[in-house]
């Protein structure tokens, strides 16, 4: 298949909703489909690189969250690419800019459209005059309105899908969370001297305790929370460290926190990094914190449960599924719990192998390649349903992933139904 995905969030932006879009075009070219990327202007982009497989629209910096970038146009362009690559799947996975020029494609073409619900878009609406001109209700209402069109619904986690259908919407979800390679997050024999080298650079001793926080640093991360539980955490484990890997608008926010409360040889900003060199990072990590709620999937829990490192997680639905408390994980209810979750944490070192190992196990079916294998199902289906309106679907949840049993089915069909149009 010829597949285009429509996004606002590329690489070189670092992101969790760009690792998944990685993830998933490499996963579908091993499956032998052509995927092609529309997207904003980046100018750190590689555009010779790029160029023939991605697709970039003049843009500007978004409001909502700054750092990433909305398209001023290109409804014409991306139909007439959209004719020329002769798409036959179109994946949106953004509600705004270029999501609606990939919903006005799919309609003008009459492509089967495929849309991925990342974001929990409450949990920013004080970036806009405080919630106040674009209010929950107006989310549900421009949701529903969004995915309306849509053949399929994509939802990273049943978090996910169950808000949407609170807001009322109709169409068929599919609960798939975002699969990783697990083989980029295993211990190689290099990773010792990697390591040490990365103590070196960010100024730690060999012997401290590394917390590491992975992801964008703003409000809806609750970062905050992890810093101030540094000077209790402190009190326990002094040689204990905070390594905050990220960037964003609370940066500046974050680090004056950190010399109110007197712990600026404790915390460490490294800054925003290439997804290439994060897997380097997880290892630095004794334990990976976070105490956000705004997770979609939370895929960094993941990454580090792959990098077997114990995960410390304030409870919320979306990890449900991953991390049960001192069985794969650690988990607290309140802010004002994670300061003793961490050196309870600490002093039980001992129990850490087994959490570590069940952790993985855990996570297992979340592999890239299934996640591939999940929407190339997706998207087969819907060119099925659009041929054969009447064409069964059927269903069975496997680890609470839905998988589609007729994909061989579907896909050989498929293909014997393209060789007689090329013919």
């Amino acid at each position: 298949m010829n597949i285009g995905i429509f996004t606002d969030t590329y690489y070189p932006q670092v992101s969790g909703v760009s690792t998944s879009i990685m993830i998933l075009k490499k996963e579908l070219e091993k499956l032998g489909h052509c995927v092609y990327i529309f997207t904003s202007s980046d100018s750190k982009a590689d555009l010779t690189q790029e160029k023939g497989f991605v697709f970039r629209f003049t843009s500007f910096s978004a409001l909502i969250v700054p750092e990433r970038r909305l398209a001023i146009s290109g409804f014409i362009k991306a139909t007439q690419l959209a004719q020329r690559l002769q798409l036959d799947v179109i994946h949106t996975q953004t509600e705004f800019s270029m999501g609606l020029i990939g919903k006005h494609v799919a309609k003008k073409c009459n492509i089967p459209l495929i849309h991925t619900y990342h974001t929990m878009y409450e949990d920013y609406l004080h970036y806009i005059a405080n919630g106040w001109i674009i209010t929950p209700k107006l989310v549900e209402k421009l949701t529903c309105r969004f995915c309306k069109q849509a053949h399929t619904i994509i939802a990273p986690s049943e978090k996910v899908s169950n808000k949407l259908r609170t807001y009322g919407v109709q169409n068929q979800i599919e609960i798939v969370p975002t699969g990783i390679d697990f083989s980029v997050f295993q211990t190689s024999a290099d990773q010792v001297e990697k390591q040490r080298h990365l103590r070196k650079q960010i100024g730690l001793k060999l012997d401290d305790i590394v917390i590491l926080s992975i992801g964008r640093l703003a409000e809806e991360k609750n970062i905050d929370t992890v810093i101030k539980a540094m000077p209790e955490v402190k009190k326990n484990h002094r040689e204990a460290k905070l390594v905050i890997v990220g960037d964003g608008p609370s940066r500046s926010k974050l680090e004056r926190l950190t010399r109110i409360l007197h712990i600026e040889d404790t915390v460490f900003f490294v800054g925003e990094k290439e997804w290439k060199d994060i897997p380097a990072y997880y290892h630095l990590g004794d334990v990976f914190v976070s105490a956000s709620t705004s997770e979609t999937q939370g895929l960094t829990y993941i990454e580090a449960m792959a990098s077997e490192i114990p995960v410390i997680a304030k409870k919320d639905s979306s990890i449900t599924p991953l991390i049960e408390t001192q069985v794969t994980g650690f988990l607290f209810n309140e802010d004002d719990q994670l300061a003793q979750a961490i050196i309870k944490t600490l002093d039980a070192r001992q129990n850490w192998t087994s959490v570590v190992d069940r952790a993985k196990l855990r996570i297992h079916s979340l592999s890239a390649e299934q996640f591939g294998k999940h929407i190339e199902a997706i998207y087969l289906n819907s060119r099925n349903q659009e041929l054969s309106p009447a064409q069964p679907l059927l269903r069975k949840t496997i680890n609470g992933m839905t998988a589609i049993h007729s994909l061989t089915k579907l896909k050989g069909k498929w293909l014997r139904r393209e060789s007689r149009h090329h013919d």
